[in-house]
């Protein structure tokens, strides 16, 4: 019973302590990364559309 109690709290511990070792973001860097996302969501919609275009005429 001790040694299933001793593992328990020594799991417990190490999970809290991988959790406290993460990097947080901070507002500037998911700014960032944000601006990023919406610059490649363009660029991917912009490709779809010049595809579109090049379909309708290839059409005609």
């Amino acid at each position: 019973m001790r040694k299933s109690l001793l593992m328990f709290l020594f799991c417990l511990m190490t999970v809290g302590i991988a959790l406290s070792c993460r990097e947080e973001k901070s507002a500037g860097e998911k700014i960032e990364d944000g601006v990023e996302e919406l610059g490649e969501d363009i660029e991917d919609g912009a490709e779809e559309v010049e595809d579109a275009v090049e379909d309708v005429a290839d059409d005609h």
